[in-house]
């Protein structure tokens, strides 16, 4: 059986454009970093605009839109700690349950005042 790819490549082995050497291990395009993050590039196009998803930023006289790294690994590092399935800590199952406010107290009428108007002749509501 053939050995599987790696599901996230190693930085130096994705390859870069036009960059400098040490630019190729520093950042990566839109294309490869969603290949880094097994993700579609629309996925971080969308992601971008609606200011969430990794963070990046736009490089050089053309603009591209450019992705460090260690900014990657960061957000993979805090969509994990976030994720209540694989961190115990901020669990919904472990919360103590929530108590609700008194029903004498809340905003709400009691439901019998709702006919403490006189009824009108020909009304369907019995009077109270």
């Amino acid at each position: 059986m053939p050995a599987r790819p790696p599901s996230h490549p190693h930085p130096s082995s994705i390859p870069a454009t036009d960059a400098t050497p040490a630019a190729r291990q520093a950042f990566l395009s839109v294309k490869d970093a969603a290949e880094y993050l097994c993700l579609s590039p629309h996925t971080l196009y969308v992601w971008r605009h609606r200011r969430n998803g990794p963070p990046s930023f736009r490089m050089g006289p053309r603009g591209r839109v450019m992705y460090r790294i260690e900014a990657l690994d960061a957000w993979i590092s805090e969509q994990e700690q976030a994720d209540s399935r694989t961190n115990m800590t901020v669990s919904p199952l472990d919360a103590t349950p929530q108590k609700r406010s008194d029903y004498a107290t809340s905003a709400c009428p009691p439901a019998d005042s709702y006919r403490t108007q006189p009824a009108i002749e020909g009304s369907i509501w019995p009077a109270t």
